[in-house]
């Protein structure tokens, strides 16, 4: 019988691909892979697996989220293993939960591989922990995506007066709307941001700065890039020495 795997390819780093996601990257009949997938990862499947991308950029996808849905059921139709392959975690704003219900209704069966998502793990291996004694003891994962022209829920943005680390994803074109907001609901401006391009790949870049400056230093790095607010951002200085 037919089964999609909806599979998280964890946050770019290959060695941060988990042994069950391996292993079904290597069984697979049919790949359906996201942008943010690490082109070594697909170097994994094995001879004559097809593999079909469906990535998203900021206003240009390949396939609306529609197609893809029903192309996931018409694969699972003709082979035994699917895997579709997503960035980070497939449910961490990566509409997993809308693939497996539409799977669902058709009757296809399906599994959830978890992945380590980006919002924990890069800022980690940037030296940015996001919880840390004395600093931070919760933290909050937000799409910094908006759209409130499609009917998109807005973020409540009085909600963020607590002090918490937060984890801004696909935020990067609303940065200074951001911070721009943390300041109008109270954060002072010399609160500590961190933007991380490219996390945990060779050519990751993080620039740290505060509400006030971080918008101009940052705002021309390539994407995908993901901001960390908090008071956590400093511990990164402490554990690379610099003052």
């Amino acid at each position: 019988m037919a089964k999609v795997y909806l599979t998280g390819a964890g946050p770019g780093d290959i060695e941060l691909l988990t042994l069950k996601a391996l292993r079904v990257i290597q069984q697979a009949d049919v790949i359906i892979y996201d942008r943010l997938v690490n082109p070594e990862v697909l170097k994994e499947a094995k001879l004559g697996c097809e593999c079909i991308y469906v990535g998203k950029e900021n206003k240009h996808h390949i396939l609306p989220q529609n197609e893809i849905n029903t192309l996931l059921y018409t694969k699972a139709l003709k082979h035994e293993r699917v895997v579709r392959l997503k960035g980070g975690d497939s449910v961490v704003f990566g509409r997993g939960g809308e693939e497996a219900l539409f799977l669902a209704s058709k009757g296809i069966d399906f599994e959830f591989i978890p992945g380590i998502t980006s919002a924990i793990a890069v800022p980690e291996m940037a030296n940015i922990p996001i919880t840390h004694r004395g600093k931070s003891v919760s933290f909050r994962v937000v799409t910094g995506y908006e759209a409130p022209e499609k009917g998109y829920a807005q973020l409540d943005w009085n909600s963020f007066k607590q002090d918490e680390t937060i984890i801004f994803l696909m935020g990067l074109h609303q940065l200074k709307n951001i911070c721009q907001q943390l300041m109008g609901v109270g954060k002072p401006s010399d609160y500590p941001v961190a933007v991380i391009s490219r996390g945990t790949l060779k050519d990751e870049k993080v620039i740290v700065g505060t509400l006030a400056d971080i918008y101009e230093k940052a705002k021309d790095l390539p994407t995908p890039a993901l901001i960390v607010v908090g008071e956590v951002v400093s511990v990164r200085a402490m554990l690379l020495g610099e003052r």
